[in-house]
């Protein structure tokens, strides 16, 4: 519930160097918005803003923490380790820190969407990401 109640990570900047991405979950009401800020291979930054359950909250706050400094790379593969934590399949329980708090989510299937709004959201941007640092190079 700390991560409920304080947040980390919150709120939006006016930067283009973000890719911004906005996420709604209909079924529960959640509304998300994730942007990353990367520098080559490293995200600098993840911001976090948005209106909906604590799950939803909770979760998007340990993912903008949990990644942070990360590489590209071990970004997507701890996005994956947190799919896999909430579909009750076999997963890396150090590699998540906090996030392992999500794992009761598991025995809740209707409440997957909102654990895993954000992290959606950061896994979109990262894509974009590197379709952006590929056209630079392809252009190069």
């Amino acid at each position: 519930m700390d991560h409920y109640r304080n947040p980390r990570n919150k709120g939006l900047v006016e930067d283009d160097e973000y890719v911004t991405i906005f996420l709604r979950n209909p079924s529960c009401g959640d509304d998300l918005t994730v942007q990353v800020k990367a520098n080559g291979d490293k995200i600098e930054s993840i911001r976090q803003y948005g209106t909906g359950c604590s799950i939803c909250c909770s979760s998007a706050s340990m993912m903008s923490e949990l990644l942070a400094s990360k590489t590209l790379t071990e970004a997507a593969q701890l996005i994956n380790q947190f799919y896999l934590m909430v579909e009750a399949k076999p997963y890396d329980e150090e590699a998540l820190g906090d996030a392992i708090s999500l794992q009761g989510v598991a025995k809740l299937p209707q409440r997957i969407k909102c654990a895993t709004l954000g992290w959606k959201a950061c896994e979109e941007a990262l894509g974009k990401i590197q379709e952006e640092q590929a056209d630079d190079s392809a252009s190069k």
